[in-house]
């Protein structure tokens, strides 16, 4: 205890002790702390990380395995739909509608479709061996598309029912099985039961009635193409560094039915079986297994997920995971490169600190020696000279002057303090005017962005849109000219539904505009503004006898601009109609154009209106947004803002709540492009400077 105390009161009071204790410190107790912190950092932060990239590959596989399965529903209901389909019923050729089937099998890869009436018997099959004593109406499957819903799961079938289907489908799904380490125990020597992608959609006649069920499956045993597809999209090449390979495979209950995991002289590992710890957690407990696991003969990092079947029972599992040993000596090497780098490191330190720490000694116990002369009230006490010429040294001989400058730094500090106040004031006005310029920038930047985002969005919307649209239109046709003469009482409803179908294409058509404003773009000509705002009135005309609106003009404007006339008359028209509308009650509509600047002209339409909310004067211009709830797309100022800007102008707004709103449109004499690359930057720089 005594020693203890004895050497806290030379640490406290020499910085001899202190250095050597600094030197020794890291190499004695910080050294093993930080090497061992470091150690299980890695080794955690590794294996998480492994952890968390057999997830994602998971979440892939589970991602193809759903598509697989969407693909299988998709042709199922597109052949129950199709114009083929039905002629061939209505031909009521058994043998035509069987080799229908089996041609549509092979195109979409399915193992049978099978063609059922209304009561869920079989018709005809896509398969000779087909039984026609075989039901189908108890698989959920089937139920569903009877109730009119076409739907997709995984179901099992039995060796029976498959053989049903076709003798060779039970002799593809029986596999053997395999004695595997780690499995739990089982008497089962095969597995004869198959894991069969099913799906059914309904068959309607011409008048819409239900006349059956198209039922089809894509057997998954043996089906070596789907899991090593699932281990291409997995694991690319080059995916997996470190000599590691990554497997895909799926089990049947605990039995590998289709697996790329190999066994000796590279045959696939079908028929051996899971472990036991990972048929409880994920088949009995309906976990997600993300962890280490031994893979018939070695340890892989491996995710397994559940897979249940269309009664809800969990029936087999989904698996990825690659090779564990390769990361986990690439772990162990670098950790031991890590420790002994640490180690050399710090023992040379120590080393090379010993002997420098005796150049520091002296100039700071001199310095010491003079600062308790001068507490003792010795004005004159000086450090004097010292030999060492380092960064101590030069401190001891600053220390000196010091105190002889000390009174005339404190003034200079003083007026340093001032002049600093100044100049931060300054800069700080400085500041928030270049703050201010910055966030108008940034505000345009994101409405830029926000139109490129939503433009894209908008352009796949519409693609998506014509084709129903199309087949709608096409099947309407059809329809109207099967019936004849007997269209006659639902001809109103038909003409309704024609209609609609057209305004679905005029939306889509400002949809396409909105997302690819080049295609519509038309030639560029010289445009007199005042004249074009003379025929733009003849066209609104109409409305504005009915609202009762005066009009104002001042058409001052003397230079002509060059741009498409077709699509500024649009920009022009859809601002009258817009103050138009803003004026139910009636009211006035002044028009003004003028000169600007040297630059080209501007064109302002403002209405006495109800105006614009202060929250909405930000959205105005933006895709979609309307205040108009009752008609409208939103879409008529985003493309006019789209029009005015690919030729380097913009429209603005002034708008205050109850008092009407005026928007104003600035137009170049001479157009920039802007739908080059590069043109966001160029609009950006172009609105700057006419802003």
């Amino acid at each position: 205890m005594i020693r203890l105390t004895v050497l806290g009161a030379r640490l406290r009071s020499s910085v001899r002790h202190k250095l050597l204790l600094m030197v020794l410190l890291p190499l004695l107790v910080v050294l093993p702390l930080l090497i061992a912190l470091v150690v299980y950092w890695g080794n955690t932060s590794y294996d998480r990380l492994l952890t968390f990239k057999v997830n994602s590959d998971l979440a892939v596989a589970h991602q193809y395995f759903s598509r697989v399965r969407g693909d299988v529903g998709d042709g199922v209901q597109a052949l129950a739909g199709s114009l083929r389909l039905a002629n061939e019923l209505q031909r009521n050729d058994p043998e035509a509608l069987a080799r229908l089937l089996a041609a549509e099998a092979t195109k979409y890869g399915l193992s049978f479709i099978n063609l059922l009436d209304a009561g869920g018997a079989l018709v005809t099959s896509s398969s000779l061996q087909a039984s026609p004593k075989a039901r189908y109406a108890g698989w959920p499957v089937v139920q569903r598309a009877l109730g009119g819903e076409a739907f997709s799961a995984v179901d099992v079938f039995s060796p029976d029912q498959l053989a049903e289907i076709d003798f060779t489908l039970r002799d593809e799904a029986d596999i053997a099985i395999l004695p595997t380490v780690n499995a739990a125990p089982s008497a089962k020597k095969s597995e004869g039961r198959g894991i069969v992608l099913h799906a059914a959609a309904p068959v309607h006649d011409a008048g819409g009635r239900l006349v059956g069920v198209l039922e089809g499956g894509l057997l998954l045993n043996r089906n070596l193409d789907f899991v090593d597809n699932i281990n291409n999209v997995v694991y690319r090449g080059g995916s997996l560094p470190l000599g590691s390979h990554g497997t895909a495979t799926l089990f049947l209950d605990d039995v590998r039915i289709a697996t790329n995991v190999r066994l000796f002289e590279g045959a696939r590992a079908l028929g051996t079986r899971v472990s036991r710890e990972v048929q409880q957690r994920v088949l009995g407990r309906g976990e997600v297994w993300l962890d280490r696991a031994f893979v018939v003969n070695d340890w892989y990092v491996s995710a397994y997920e559940p897979i249940a079947d269309s009664f809800g029972r969990r029936v087999g599992m989904l698996y990825v995971g690659y090779l564990e040993a390769p990361f986990q000596h690439a772990k162990r090497v670098a950790l031991a490169a890590i420790v002994v780098l640490f180690v050399v490191i710090s023992i040379g330190g120590a080393v090379l600190s010993l002997r420098w720490a005796r150049n520091i000694f002296e100039p700071l116990e001199r310095m010491n020696s003079a600062i308790g002369a001068i507490e003792r009230g010795d004005t004159g006490a000086r450090v004097g000279e010292v030999s060492s010429s380092d960064e101590i040294g030069r401190l001891a001989r600053q220390f000196d002057r010091l105190l002889d400058t000390l009174h005339a730094r404190n003034l200079e500090l003083r007026r340093w303090g001032d002049e600093l106040d100044r100049m931060v004031a300054q800069r700080t006005q400085a500041l928030a005017q270049a703050n201010a310029e910055l966030i108008d920038t940034q505000r345009q930047l994101v409405m830029s962005e926000k139109l490129a985002a939503i433009g894209q969005l908008t352009a796949g919307v519409a693609h998506e849109i014509n084709n129903p649209v199309a087949v709608m239109q096409g099947n309407l046709d059809l329809a109207r000219e099967l019936l004849g003469d007997a269209v006659e009482p639902v001809r109103n409803e038909i003409k309704l539904i024609d209609q609609q179908i057209d305004r679905i294409r005029l939306i889509v058509a400002k949809l396409l505009q909105f997302a690819r404003p080049s295609e519509f773009a038309g030639y560029v000509e010289a445009v007199d503004v005042n004249a074009l705002i003379g025929d733009c009135l003849l066209l609104v005309r109409h409305l504005l006898q009915k609202g009762n609106i005066a009009i104002v003009q001042q058409r001052t404007a003397t230079r002509t601009i060059a741009i498409n006339r077709n699509e500024l008359q649009q920009v022009l028209i859809n601002l009258l109609v817009n103050a138009i509308h803003a004026m139910a009650d009636g009211g006035t509509l002044s028009l003004a154009t003028r000169d600007w600047d040297d630059r080209g002209v501007t064109v302002s339409v403002k209405d006495t209106g109800q105006g614009i909310r202060a929250e909405d004067l930000s959205r105005i211009f933006d895709p979609f947004f309307t205040t108009k709830k009752t008609q409208g797309t939103g879409l008529g100022l985003s493309i006019s803002y789209a029009l005015v800007e690919r030729y380097g102008g913009r429209i603005g707004v002034d708008s205050t709540y109850g008092a009407g709103a005026e928007f104003t449109v600035w137009l170049l004499a001479e157009p920039r492009y802007l739908e080059e690359a590069g043109g966001d930057e160029r609009r950006s720089a172009d609105l700057a400077r006419t802003g």
